[in-house]
């Protein structure tokens, strides 16, 4: 009985020392080791996206703010389910049983099933408490305006990486401060994820867009594409001073919360990716260089030859025939023969240096990716009959931004600006600054004398005999200039007689500029010139952004009476 007590005893002995030895060599031995396995059976480093910072508009209203969604991913790991139940997750989130099980046999201990599922899928995913299959909480991107000032706030990918508009460009600014989330597990491998205080935010951007003003502009231009069944449009608000992009939309357009939906041509931003000719909103630089240049005065007589010249074995019409005009009727009625006889006097270096003024030729420089910079040939290029049709607006082609900011220039006096759509950007610290531009609107390009004899003329295209009297605002003076062209038709190597692209633009209180506005639509039915078709968009918009932004009527309007100091003839000259 001795000798088995004393076995048994040994026996324990033995296994208490070899249980001990085993404890100290976890517990001291290899204590790190077995921490830091621990760590990684307890705690996971999930690439889930950064959370962007939001973007409001210039008074402050959200945009583009972060939702949460709910991703299903798997952790091979901790799997051990059965393919029938793999089945039952693939007719839950929609994925092929097929693709799932790829997921389970690849190389990766951590995939994504389906990324940003609905509330109903997650809350029968969380029924099934399947191991090794969990949930993750992901910033989803919002919308709040959905549809509008779509091509210029952009949208972003899967993964909240910006792809188009302010969200692309200033896709560094807006999740620099992000990262990766470090998520824990419990025994079964189920993540518990919490937003935490390492969790932070990328830049706020504030744009220059007002969403009143943007709402304005966005049924104005559904109206007119309704009414004249247009292949598309575009509509441009900008401050004249700054250079700021008070709105700007385009049709087609498309929903930004589900841009995929839609193709490229409705994600397309017209604004600034499409040129076109512009017609006559281009006779603002032969006007230009021949003020400048003392070619003209504005009570000069003009014979227009009752509307033909024959340039370079062309013969170049009028749309209406007119006899002899002064400079100030010239662009009033818009004479292509009054407006080539003033470039013949330019020439061909000058006109091309005013036009290079205006900035035709070259991107702006706007923050929206896939601006283009139009079309313009240098005057070596030019043919004998370049000279009578660049000055009309053919020839030559512009971008709607393009033409709105040359406009900008006349209405500010004369300064150069760099259009923009982004005011500001606070970084997560507090710590705000603007965005810099090329011009900031201290460069003086025009004169204020000719100027002043601009204004004057591009009011009277608005008044009674001008060619724009459907584009006047009831109790403010509109200047500004339509534009009717034919467009190219590279099929049959000339111009189309069926599709032309009407617009019209200008600026309001003329004397006093709060904004300038741009309306092109492309390809109208039913009418075709400017003032017809464009005129009134640009009327009914101008007509409540001023009553939005509480601008008060002049209470009596200007006549368009000019006196202007000739210093040519050392006169005074009346018209």
């Amino acid at each position: 009985m001795n000798r088995r007590f004393v076995f048994i005893y040994g026996l324990i002995f033995v296994g208490f020392f070899v249980l001990l030895a085993r404890l100290f060599d976890i517990m001291v031995l290899k204590h790190d080791k077995f921490v830091k396995k621990s760590e990684n059976q307890r705690l996971a480093e999930v690439d889930v996206q950064v959370r962007r910072g939001i973007i409001l508009d210039r008074l402050g209203r959200r945009l583009a703010v972060n939702l949460e969604d709910n991703s299903v991913y798997l952790d091979k790991t901790n799997y051990n389910e059965s393919d029938k139940r793999l089945q039952e997750v693939s007719g839950i989130i929609g994925v092929s049983f097929e693709e799932l099980s790829a997921q389970v046999r690849g190389k990766k201990n951590f995939v994504w099933l389906k990324r940003k599922i609905p509330i109903e899928e997650t809350d029968k995913l969380q029924e099934m408490r399947l191991s090794g299959i969990g949930l993750t909480a992901e910033p989803k991107r919002y919308y709040s305006l959905g549809y509008m000032a779509a091509h210029v706030i952009g949208f972003v990918n899967i993964d909240n990486r910006g792809l188009e508009g302010v969200e692309a460009v200033y896709d560094k600014e807006l999740v620099e401060q992000g990262g990766k989330y470090t998520v824990e597990k419990d025994a079964r491998g189920n993540t518990f994820y919490n937003t935490n205080e390492n969790e932070r935010t990328g830049s706020t951007i504030t744009l220059t867009i007002d969403q009143g003003l943007q709402y304005i502009v966005e049924k104005e231009l559904d109206d007119a594409m309704e009414k004249w069944h247009a292949a598309a449009a575009t509509a441009i608000m900008m401050d004249p001073y700054t250079g700021e992009i008070l709105a700007l939309s385009n049709r087609p357009t498309f929903d930004l919360n589900s841009p995929g939906k839609y193709g490229p041509a409705a994600r397309r931003n017209r604004a600034i990716t499409d040129f076109y000719e512009p017609g006559s909103t281009f006779k603002i630089v032969t006007a230009t260089g021949a003020l400048e240049e003392n070619l003209t005065r504005p009570d000069e007589k003009i014979d227009c030859l009752m509307g033909a010249i024959e340039v370079g074995g062309k013969r170049i019409k009028d749309a209406h025939p007119h006899g002899v005009l002064t400079f100030m009727e010239v662009i009033q009625k818009s004479s292509n023969v009054g407006t080539i006889k003033l470039a013949m006097r330019l020439g061909k270096q000058r006109l091309y240096s005013y036009i290079r003024n205006y900035g035709f030729g070259e991107k702006s420089g706007i923050d929206l990716p896939g601006e283009v910079s139009g079309r313009l040939r240098k005057p070596e290029r030019w043919s004998g009959v370049s000279i009578g049709c660049i000055p009309i607006g053919q020839e030559v082609a512009v971008t709607p931004l393009q033409m709105v900011t040359a406009y900008s220039i006349v209405a500010n006096g004369g300064y150069k600006v760099s259009p923009s759509v982004v005011k500001e950007i606070v970084m997560a610290d507090g710590k705000a600054y603007s965005v810099k531009k090329k011009y900031d609107g201290t460069e003086q390009v025009i004169s204020k004398k000719t100027i002043d004899i601009l204004k004057k003329a591009f009011t009277m295209v608005t008044e009674e005999g001008g060619t724009a009297t459907f584009a006047r605002v009831e109790g403010n003076l509109v200047a500004g200039k339509t534009g009717t062209a034919q467009i190219y038709d590279r099929a049959q190597g000339g111009y189309s007689h069926p599709d032309f692209i009407s617009s019209f633009v200008g600026f309001v209180p003329a004397d006093k500029p709060v904004f300038s506005i741009i309306v092109v639509v492309w390809k109208p039915r039913g009418a075709i010139y400017g003032g017809v078709v464009a005129g009134p968009v640009f009327k009914n918009i101008a007509t409540k952004a001023l009553t939005y932004l509480n601008v008060p009527k002049e209470e009596k309007l200007k006549s368009t009476t000019l006196v202007v100091e000739n210093e040519s003839i050392g006169k005074k000259q009346h018209n």
